[in-house]
């Protein structure tokens, strides 16, 4: 979106008191999380008939067969595939596809695999394979991680795999070590590669070499999520260090990577390159900085067919905000924290230069975390092609819109799939999505009520 454009908001109650997310524990209807969360219908019309009422309807017409095509042409790509689409827009609900898991933060599978790869906070990486969880977990650096239970946000946080993974077996892991931890809480960010070993469903855990470390002051915001985006770099979300309202500063500044979205060429050196593109490549601040002005961006993910990067930011008192970078261009946007709070002022510095959110709600009845999602890209349900799941943590609720070079629209929030606390989703082999319920440790697929 335009730079100093301000998102778009859902309003909500405020009949409860806002509270940031990460900073209490309580039970599961009161636990504040500690990951991390209507459209104007103008008819013109004209006296002399045709005019303005005419072309809108010749134009919604035009718009309704484009959509139209769109779907069949979707249904006929999954039928080419060998899945079953279909018909219309149907009810979501979720399905159970395994359980048994401690607090699953993540879900991730490498490009062209079946399994799923759920990293539980713990420290262990499991694998869901055939429909059953195995016993052996992938991976196990519990002794290296420190994490004190629900509520905690240190621990083992993000997993991503090379895209080339089917042939050299490379895989990233964000974690919280044990070992670095000081007296507030605060235990250092540690990115490491990793490498599976010969058997396919194990990792080698004496392959482990550290990409970079990220002191930590507090115990919270400690940001998690990894990805590769479209363009074979490595993505790293840090949140602004913990405690609240940014105490040291870090959302604006541009000399430390806390409150900030990393990018690294890690095909390029050793341990990483930095991409030419990079806002501060050439200077004037940290090289790694892709986008900056972040308070906690726990998850963010890539439409795998436009290749636009959605971010899921956690708001501070009142609001939880949804950023999206168009394709072209992913990383130089300054989010605005915490000079701003989503769209709404905050610690003061003015709005110039500053990216406001795609889309915000408010705290209060609407939630208070958010949990970034991913573009539905799948094929068994086509009229949903291009729709953004997200949820909020707090509120126990999946939402989803549609975002299109600017506009959002088609905002919902699917009753059939409430009462989960979501900690992350995922997206599999076929771009049929999934979400991780932290609570029940289970991992469920949205799809079609039954």
């Amino acid at each position: 979106m335009t730079i100093g454009e301000k998102g778009k908001r859902a309003t909500a109650s405020a009949s409860e008191d806002p509270r940031a997310r990460h900073e209490a524990v309580g039970t599961r209807t009161t636990i504040v999380a500690w990951i991390a969360g209507a459209a104007l219908l103008v008819a013109g019309c004209d006296d002399g008939g045709g005019g303005a009422e005419g072309e809108g309807e010749a134009e919604a017409e035009a718009e309704g067969e484009g959509e139209g095509e769109a779907e069949a042409e979707a249904e006929a790509e999954a039928e080419a595939e060998g899945c079953a689409p279909i018909d219309g827009t149907p009810d979501l609900g979720a399905v159970l596809v395994v359980d048994g898991l401690d607090r699953p933060v993540d879900i991730q599978s490498p490009p062209g695999d079946a399994r799923l790869f759920v990293p539980e906070q713990e420290g262990r990486i499991r694998i869901v394979k055939d429909g059953k969880l195995l016993a052996e977990p992938f991976l196990d650096i519990a002794s290296d991680i420190l994490t004190t239970g629900f509520g905690d946000e240190r621990g083992l946080l993000g997993l991503a795999f090379h895209p080339d993974y089917a042939k050299n077996g490379r895989f990233f892991v964000d974690f919280t070590g044990d070992a670095s931890c000081n007296g507030d809480g605060g235990c250092d960010t540690h990115v490491v590669e990793f490498r599976v070993s010969e058997n396919p469903d194990v990792a080698d855990a004496n392959s482990a070499a550290e990409l970079f470390s990220q002191d930590q002051p507090f115990w919270n915001h400690n940001g998690g999520g990894i990805a590769f985006g479209p363009d074979g770099y490595l993505y790293v979300g840090l949140g602004d260090g913990g405690a609240g309202g940014d105490p040291y500063e870090n959302g604006q500044d541009t000399g430390t990577l806390l409150a900030k979205l990393l990018r690294l060429d890690v095909d390029g050196g050793s341990p990483y390159a930095i991409p030419a593109g990079n806002p501060f490549a050439g200077g004037g601040g940290l090289g790694e900085i892709c986008a900056w002005g972040m308070r906690n961006p726990w998850r963010f993910s890539f439409d795998r067919e436009t290749g636009d990067l959605y971010i899921g930011d956690v708001g501070q008192n009142d609001v939880e905000e949804i950023d999206v970078a168009p394709a072209d261009e992913p990383c130089g946007q300054n989010y605005g924290w915490s000079r701003y709070e989503g769209s709404d002022s905050y610690g003061g510095g003015g709005s110039s230069g500053l990216t406001f959110p795609a889309f915000e709600y408010e705290h209060g009845f609407e939630g208070g975390s958010v949990t970034g999602g991913y573009v539905y890209r799948g094929c068994r349900m086509p009229a949903y092609a291009g729709t953004y799941f997200y949820a909020d943590y707090m509120h126990e609720r999946i939402r989803s819109l549609r975002w299109d070079d600017g506009d959002v629209s088609d905002t919902q929030e699917w009753e059939g799939l409430a009462g989960f606390g979501v900690s992350s989703f995922g997206q599999d082999s076929d771009g049929e999505l999934t979400f991780a319920d932290y609570f029940g440790g289970a991992i469920y697929r949205i799809a079609p009520k039954q």
